[in-house]
């Protein structure tokens, strides 16, 4: 992440100490970024794990984990009120002894930690999949009113240029209804991290030059964005050219209300977005950070698996943040 988008981030989140949870304790990066973290004033992280076996890690280290709040999931005062809760949550899809047997899993337990108020988000994926960190936010956190699934989106920064892309890491088939409710929650992500929001709908089509199911699925998406959010400036279906190079958007799209200004890229398919982070990440220099998980009534964020302390921090406040602007 940018310097200057990270010192906005800690003055955003100055004095608010917001409890963000982290279950995977017993990680090296996330241990440091925990002692990082609660020497501040604007995160109290909360590690799920045993205290003693967590100072036994931290000793070689050279960690001071004594100002760190733990809470044993192995030992937890109130896991009946949890067990209850969960059972509740699930609608009977989960018995009493099945709920106790999945508690035990440190990302169901942390999330359980959030959806019961003891914490006000989470952030996991250190050790973990990508699914073993959405899968209890889907079944416990559930999606937002009128959001029918999660995305996952990455904010891009290099220097002074800061840009979004959505979705790049969780639904492999969209549909038109699916995009229309990403760019507007990609939007709401923009805002919450001072970037205000001009979506391109991307495709290797603007404005019907080329018409084909694919195509035709990403301009139905932006008619429909234009009716969920219609003081939302969006523009598609487009070329990434004519989303971003002015002159070329004054050529294909003369009055598209996007002029090559996007800053909110909204991707066909996974696939696109997944390669095209990626490689405006390796080619083009710009620091991917996420991905952020949109659309939830609380913040859970994924971390890659080949994350560093600084990766753990950085979306610890972004969790933060989301978790402020709910």
């Amino acid at each position: 992440m940018a310097n200057d988008l990270f010192v906005e981030l800690q003055q955003k989140l100055e004095g608010k100490k917001v409890r963000i949870v982290f279950p995977e304790a017993y990680d090296e990066r996330v241990l440091e970024a925990a002692v990082k973290l609660s020497a501040t004033s604007y995160v109290q992280p909360v590690l799920v794990g045993n205290r003693e076996k967590v100072e036994k890690l931290a000793q070689p280290l050279f960690l001071n984990v004594s100002g760190i709040e733990f809470i044993d999931h192995e030992n937890y005062e109130k896991y009946d009120e949890m067990v209850a809760k969960f059972v509740e949550r699930r609608a009977g899809k989960v018995t009493e002894e099945k709920a106790r047997e999945l508690l035990q899993d440190v990302n169901y337990f942390g999330t359980m930690l959030v959806y019961m108020g003891e914490v006000e988000g989470l952030v996991s994926g250190a050790i973990h999949s990508t699914g073993d960190t959405v899968r209890p936010a889907l079944q416990i956190i559930k999606t937002k009113p009128g959001v029918s699934r999660t995305s996952g989106a990455f904010i891009m920064s290099r220097n002074a240029s800061r840009f979004i892309f959505a979705d790049c890491a969780i639904n492999p088939t969209i549909d038109a209804q699916g995009l229309a409710e990403i760019a507007v929650e990609s939007a709401k992500t923009a805002k919450a991290f001072n970037i205000n929001p001009k979506v391109a709908m991307l495709s290797f089509s603007t404005y019907g030059s080329a018409k084909t199911e694919e195509t035709l699925k990403v301009a139905e998406a932006t008619r429909l964005v234009r009716e969920k959010a219609p003081t939302l400036p969006v523009g598609g279906e487009m070329q990434f050219d004519a989303a971003y190079v002015p002159p070329v958007a004054k050529l294909k799209a003369p009055n598209s209300e996007i002029q090559g200004d996007a800053n909110v890229f909204v991707f066909p398919s996974l696939e696109a977005g997944n390669i095209g982070y990626k490689i405006a990440e390796r080619l083009g220099g710009f620091e991917a950070v996420g991905p952020i998980l949109q659309g939830l009534n609380a913040p859970v964020n994924d971390l890659s698996r080949g994350c560093s302390s600084a990766d753990v921090l950085k979306l610890a406040l972004i969790t933060a943040v989301q978790a402020m602007e709910k």
